[in-house]
C-alpha cells in the first residue's frame, strides 16, 4: 500500500501534514473486545493513526507484554474497569505501550526524526502494525540490537531504572536485593544495578538460578528453598517486583534506614493495587525507607538505556516471541508468571 504512506513529497522535507489520512487507509491491530480472558483479543482491520504535529508514525516491527496488559485484558483490579468506562473508543482498546520500528513519516514539529529511522521506545496501542508515537517517546535503535531486543526495553527497563536510582537512591557499593528477578523487570534490575555499582542478590525460582547469574547477580536465592527474610542477612536496598511478602518481613531484611522499594504485586494470589495505598500509609510511620511507584516516559531515561545497550551494558532477556495473530496465546502465557524476562511479539 505504497500509495497510502502519509508524507509530503521531499520538497516539503517529508514533513506530515497533521490531522490527514488517506482514504481507506488501515492496519491490523490486537483489539480488546471486551473484559476476559485472552480470548476476548481479537486481531481486526482498523483505520491507521492520525498525527498530530509533534507526532511520528512508526510501522512497528516489533512490540511487547507487560502485566499491565494482562491486567487491562482481564479488567482486574476492578478499578481498570471503572477507568475503561471513560475509554469505550476502539482505539483506547488496543493494548501494548512498548515498540521497535522504522519511522514511516513526521509530524510537521518533529525534527529528530526521518522517514526510514530505526527507533525504540514507548507509547502506547502499540501492538498495531502503525503507532502514532510523540518524538519524546523515541530514540534511535542502536544497530547492535535487533527490533526484537529493543521492543523488550520500554516499560520494564524504564521500571528498573527509576526504581533503582531515582526512587531507590542506589549507592556504589551497597548490597541490593532484587526479588522477582527472572521476570521482565528483574532482569533488567539486576543489569542495572550492577552497572550503577552494587552487590546484588537476585530471588527466583530453581530452574532461573543460571539465568539470573548469567545476567551478573553476585548471589542468588532460591525461593523455593529459602526465604531471604529469614536468612539474617540484611540489605541496603531491597528492589521487590513480586510483591509476596509482608512488609514487616521485608523489615527483617532491611539494614537500619534502608530501602524498600514496591514496583509491583505478582505474587500467586489475585493482583491488587491495594500495596501500594499501603505504602503512602504506612511510609511516615516506619523506620525504614518505604517507597512504591509507576515508571513514567523520560527522553532522557530511553537515552540511558540506549547507551547501555550500545556498549552492553544491559542485554534483554527475551523467553518467548510470538506472531501478531497470536497475542491470545502470548498473553496467557504470561498470565502464568513463569515468563523468563520478555514476551515480544513480531509484527508481520
Amino acid at each position: 500500500m505504497a500509495a497510502a504512506i502519509l508524507r509530503l513529497p521531499e520538497s516539503r522535507t517529508n514533513k506530515y501534514r497533521a490531522g490527514v489520512r488517506a482514504k481507506g487507509d488501515t492496519m491490523k491491530a490486537i483489539v480488546r473486545t471486551r473484559f476476559g480472558s485472552p480470548d476476548v483479543l481479537e486481531l481486526q482491520e482498523i483505520e491507521k493513526p492520525v498525527l498530530e504535529d509533534n507526532q511520528v508514525l512508526v510501522r512497528v516491527h516489533a512490540a511487547s507484554l507487560n502485566l499491565g496488559d494482562w491486567h487491562t485484558t482481564r479488567g482486574r483490579p476492578y478499578i481498570i474497569r471503572l477507568i475503561g468506562l471513560r475509554q469505550r473508543a476502539r482505539k483506547d482498546r488496543i493494548l501494548g505501550w512498548d515498540l521497535a520500528g522504522r519511522v514511516e513519516a513526521v509530524g510537521a514539529s518533529v525534527k529528530e526524526f526521518q522517514p526510514g529511522d530505526e527507533v525504540f521506545g514507548m507509547s502506547i496501542r502499540t501492538l498495531a502494525e502503525y503507532v502514532a508515537v510523540r518524538d519524546i517517546g523515541l530514540v534511535r535503535k542502536p544497530p547492535n540490537v535487533t527490533f526484537e531486543q529493543a521492543a523488550a526495553v520500554g516499560v520494564a527497563a524504564n521500571t528498573a531504572l527509576q526504581g533503582l536510582r531515582d526512587i531507590g537512591g542506589i549507592q556504589p557499593g551497597q548490597e541490593v536485593l532484587i526479588n522477582g528477578a527472572s521476570g521482565g523487570v528483574g532482569t533488567f534490575a539486576v543489569q542495572i544495578a550492577k552497572v550503577l555499582g552494587a552487590t546484588v542478590t537476585g530471588v527466583c525460582s530453581t530452574r532461573n538460578l543460571g539465568l539470573v547469574l548469567s545476567i551478573g547477580a553476585d548471589r542468588v536465592i532460591d525461593y523455593t528453598r529459602e526465604d531471604f527474610t529469614k536468612t539474617g542477612r540484611r540489605y541496603d536496598l531491597i528492589f521487590d517486583v513480586a510483591g509476596n511478602h509482608s512488609l514487616s518481613a521485608y523489615k527483617r531484611a532491611l539494614k537500619p534506614r534502608g530501602t524498600l522499594v514496591l514496583v509491583g504485586q505478582t505474587g500467586r494470589k489475585e493482583h491488587s493495587i491495594l500495596p501500594f495505598f499501603k505504602v503512602g500509609l504506612l511510609a511516615p510511620f516506619v523506620r525504614y525507607r518505604l517507597r512504591s511507584f509507576i515508571a513514567k516516559r523520560k527522553k532522557e531515561d530511553l537515552n540511558t538505556l540506549k547507551e547501555f545497550l550500545e556498549t552492553r551494558k544491559i542485554t534483554p532477556v527475551i523467553d518467548r516471541t510470538y506472531p501478531l495473530r497470536e497475542v491470545p496465546e502470548a498473553m496467557r502465557y504470561l498470565g502464568t508468571l513463569h515468563a523468563r524476562g520478555k514476551v515480544v511479539i513480531t509484527v508481520e
